[in-house]
């Protein structure tokens, strides 16, 4: 199911593509750091500052970007409340939560 959603994104050349040197440690790195203010992504990997925008981003890993922003939109509410306290459930590991809340990295 994965891969068949990184094709129909257009990113599963970048995740099959060994001999581009993409590294999964680095990559996973830079999401879990990653901060997005008015289009522009700021991360850090190994150390190292990273910004970026978008349009950059996309262009750098060969992958279309289109639609990027609902992934990392701070208004969660298109979500729903529902959807938003399975989340939060299942992120956090606390089947018994009972509102949304936002989940820090270290609690994942």
């Amino acid at each position: 199911m994965f891969l068949d959603k990184l094709k129909a994104q257009g990113w599963f050349e970048l995740f099959t593509n060994t001999p581009m040197g993409c590294s999964q440690l680095d990559v996973a790195e830079f999401y879990a750091n990653v901060t997005v203010s008015e289009g522009l992504l700021t991360s850090t990997v190994n150390g190292v500052l990273i910004e970026v925008d978008v349009r950059a981003l996309g262009v750098i890993l060969g992958v279309p970007v289109t639609g990027f922003d609902l992934y990392v939109r701070e208004d969660k509410s298109l979500l729903g409340k529902a959807k938003l306290l399975a989340l939060a459930q299942n992120l956090s590991q606390q089947p018994g939560l009972k509102q949304p809340q936002a989940v820090k990295r270290g609690d994942m």
